[in-house]
């Protein structure tokens, strides 16, 4: 907020979470944008916080086009772009022959739902479970803003001990930085689940390592509200139109 209190356009629109910043700036080039009935069409203009800012139906149509799809990431896959040779990203596995069989999304695959997907949230290259793949700005803003919750079911290599349990449960400071989680909690002698609110790199290999112990398997089962259900790895469906992360 500048001195005048006001706001670029473009950051006030993902303050309302109409859109991504990127795609804010594409709909104000394109002139699909309005502030108070107004449409403005230039790149850096600024807005009061009263201001009503809307979308034009042409901008809406275009997120209607824009699909979200929930992966089940074997390991082995890189859940972003491959920035190394040999890494594979996670986003070859979408595609006809790998769709499941339960998705009752009603959605025809397109060609072009394979383009531009993004993963909104890192998902270890070790790691298996549910990935999220988006064209859609709004989706990926909302989940790298960790405001979701994150589910994920942990195999250890050697039983963890109560005191172990209850370091964890508490947080740990590893390289300066504090890990923590909402809740971790037991399911078996070898099994754990960690449900994480803010995520850092390597969060839970990080605490598990911090108090002696050593991961087998990590597994992600839910992102917010949204679950892996019954996908099995490697499968894909489409996000339905009344699930909400």
């Amino acid at each position: 907020m500048s001195d005048d209190n006001t706001i670029r356009l473009s950051k006030r629109m993902t303050e309302l979470g109409l859109c991504s910043r990127r795609e804010a700036d594409e709909f104000i080039e394109q002139g699909l944008v309005k502030v108070d009935g107004v449409v403005v069409n230039v790149l850096g203009s600024r807005v009061r916080p009263e201001q009503t800012v809307t979308l034009e139906s042409g901008a809406l149509n275009v997120q209607a086009e824009r699909v979200t799809i929930l992966l089940y990431k074997p390991v082995g896959f890189v859940s972003g772009p491959a920035e190394m040779q040999g890494e594979r990203p996670a986003w070859l596995l979408v595609k006809p022959e790998t769709r499941a069989e339960q998705d009752c999304s009603g959605v025809m695959f397109l060609k072009k739902h394979q383009h531009k997907l993004a993963a909104a949230g890192k998902l270890d290259v070790d790691a298996s479970g549910l990935l999220v793949l988006t064209q859609d700005g709004r989706v990926a803003r909302k989940l790298l803003a960790g405001e979701c919750e994150q589910e994920y079911l942990v195999w250890l290599k050697t039983p963890a001990t109560a005191e172990q349990l209850a370091t964890l449960g508490k947080g740990v400071l590893v390289e300066g930085d504090t890990l923590d989680a909402a809740r971790v909690s037991r399911q078996s002698d070898r099994q754990l689940c960690f449900v994480l609110r803010q995520q850092q790199r390597r969060h839970i290999q990080r605490m598990c390592a911090a108090v002696g112990l050593e991961i087998e398997r990590l597994h992600r089962i839910r992102i917010g509200r949204v679950r892996l259900g019954d996908l099995q790895q490697g499968q894909w469906r489409y996000l339905l139109e009344n699930e909400k992360f």
